[in-house]
């Protein structure tokens, strides 16, 4: 049976009602001949099978409203910035629109994991015209939204594939090397900052 019981298809509804949204606020900005917010928008709603894990590994009960309450990642966006001034930017504008409450912040990107994993994370409370697991209409659903720029990104997705590998040689180098690489990238992330600023007047 589907953790996400009724409530599967109005998670899909509002991940896409999101996304719309997310790119209308890129649309105001290059309407307003500001630089375009992102470079990629990826979104996905968490396998049900994942979620099951996900609620074992807590010690959550394996029930609907777990998965839609205890659990807030249900909904994922990533957004995939140019520069880190476009993740600022976009933070900026999700603390004012009308349409969702930041309700928790991870700044990855500031004090980056151990292994250098770095990234911003939200957890926002978005109001949906969709009942919800708590039969509330308007409805409020849980998303999560990673803000990367496209050195991050790249160096999570090499990261996540080979840290599922099953028979690594030498996993401490590896992790010194990685821990390496992502600190020659983040140095990278605000040169090509200092560029932009400088070829900008600023």
């Amino acid at each position: 049976m589907n953790i996400y019981g009724d409530y599967e298809n109005s998670l899909h509804r509002v991940m896409d009602d999101l996304l719309q949204k997310i790119q209308n606020l890129n649309q105001d900005e290059v309407t307003h001949h500001h630089p375009k917010l992102y470079e990629h928008l990826i979104s996905r709603v968490k396998d049900p099978d994942s979620m099951v894990e996900k609620c074992q590994r807590k010690g959550y009960p394996v029930t609907t409203q777990a998965a839609l309450r205890q659990c807030k990642d249900a909904i994922g966006l990533r957004i995939v910035c140019n520069f880190i001034d476009d993740i600022d930017r976009c933070l900026t504008l999700l603390r004012h629109v009308d349409w969702c409450t930041i309700v928790k912040e991870k700044d990855y990107i500031t004090n980056a994991k151990p292994n250098g994993y770095r990234s911003y994370h939200l957890i926002l409370d978005v109001t949906t015209p969709y009942q919800d697991v708590d039969g509330a209409v308007p409805g409020h659903y849980y998303a999560e939204i990673q803000l990367r720029t496209i050195a991050m990104d790249s160096w999570a997705s090499l990261e996540h594939e080979m840290k599922y590998k099953h028979h690594i040689n030498n996993p401490e180098r590896i992790g010194k090397e990685l821990k390496r690489c992502a600190d020659q990238l983040a140095s990278c992330d605000v040169q090509m900052q200092t560029i932009r600023q400088l070829i900008n007047g600023d």
